[in-house]
Formats: C-alpha cells, sequence, structure tokens
C-alpha cells in the first residue's frame, strides 16, 4: 500500500469524467488498498480514484468511525463501476470533502439510495444505503461524473468557496520549502 496525492480545487482533473473499470485486476486491487490508506490518513470516510488522478470509476468508502451505534472496526466497502439506480426523499447535511480541505457545507441530496456496483472480485452486488451511506455513495459517485460538491451550492457560497480554495492553493504555492 502506498499513500498517494490528493488533487484539490481547483485542479481540473476533478472535473474529468471517469471511465470504466473494464476488469478488476492485480492493479485495480492494489489501486484500492493505495486508496484506503490515502483516505484513512486524510482523515476520510469516503474517496473516487479521480481524487488521487485516476479516472476509474472506483470508489472507497469506510463509516465504522462514524456510525450512531459506536462500532470502531474498520469495515471497508469498495464500488467498482457503481450505478446508482433508485433515489428516494430528501435531506440536508453537512459534508466535507478531501478535494476542499477545511470547507463544510450543507448539501442536498436524496435520502436513500439503490446502488449497483461490482466488488473487488469482480462479482455484482445491489445495496439499499440511508443515512450517512446514502449521502457518501452520491457524494463519490458525483466525483467520478465530474461533479463536486460545490456544484450543489447557490451561486454566492459557491463563489466564497471556490476564492476560498485559490487562496488556499495560491498561499501553499508561494510557502517556502
Amino acid at each position: 500500500m502506498a499513500l498517494r496525492e490528493i488533487i484539490i480545487l481547483p485542479d481540473k482533473q476533478l472535473r474529468l469524467v471517469s471511465k470504466p473499470v473494464e476488469k478488476v485486476t492485480a492493479e485495480i486491487r492494489k489501486l484500492a488498498d493505495d486508496m484506503f490508506e490515502t483516505m484513512y490518513d486524510a482523515p476520510g470516510i469516503g474517496l473516487a480514484a479521480i481524487q488521487i488522478a485516476q479516472p476509474l470509476r472506483l470508489i472507497t468508502m469506510d463509516l465504522a468511525k462514524r456510525d450512531e451505534d459506536g462500532e470502531s472496526q474498520p469495515r471497508p466497502r469498495v464500488f467498482i463501476n457503481p450505478e446508482i439506480l433508485s433515489t428516494n426523499g430528501l435531506v440536508s447535511s453537512e459534508e466535507g470533502c478531501l478535494s476542499f480541505p477545511s470547507a463544510r457545507e450543507d448539501v442536498e441530496r436524496a435520502e436513500k439510495v439503490r446502488v449497483r456496483a461490482q466488488d473487488l472480485s469482480g462479482q455484482s452486488f445491489e445495496l439499499e444505503a440511508e443515512g450517512l451511506l446514502a449521502i457518501a455513495i452520491q457524494h463519490e459517485y458525483d466525483h467520478l461524473q465530474g461533479v463536486l460538491m460545490i456544484d450543489h451550492l447557490g451561486p454566492l457560497k459557491k463563489r466564497l468557496l471556490h476564492r476560498k480554495m485559490l487562496r488556499r492553493t495560491e498561499t501553499t504555492a508561494n510557502a517556502p520549502g
């Protein structure tokens, strides 16, 4: 496993539409392992491959540390070539994103989703999700489509967040070292 660099706004790669994974290979499993290590280190609960400059339809996720029941054992999930089959209801919740460090905004999403994907053995599965899992699936799925959290905000909030990220990038670029 290896830590990968997470790309952040305004990097234009975040707008790429990810390509399907043709076959689950050792390289794809290694990429998923690297994504988990990167996600845990960040720390985050979900990561799309495009966020580490790999435009493939691959998502890693682990919500264990955020569960209401106090569950702390890792529960890694992998979604390869996910498709959201249906959505139901609406809910607004505060979201963050590893590609928008320190930004947290209220985003409206479907309350429940049904998703179809493949696992690391290449087997198809379907999952009905609600709560944080449904929100995380939609957030990461958006990344695969080149859609960012910022796209769900109103014009004013979008401009403010974009400016904040530009300032952060300029400050990082001008830092000594």
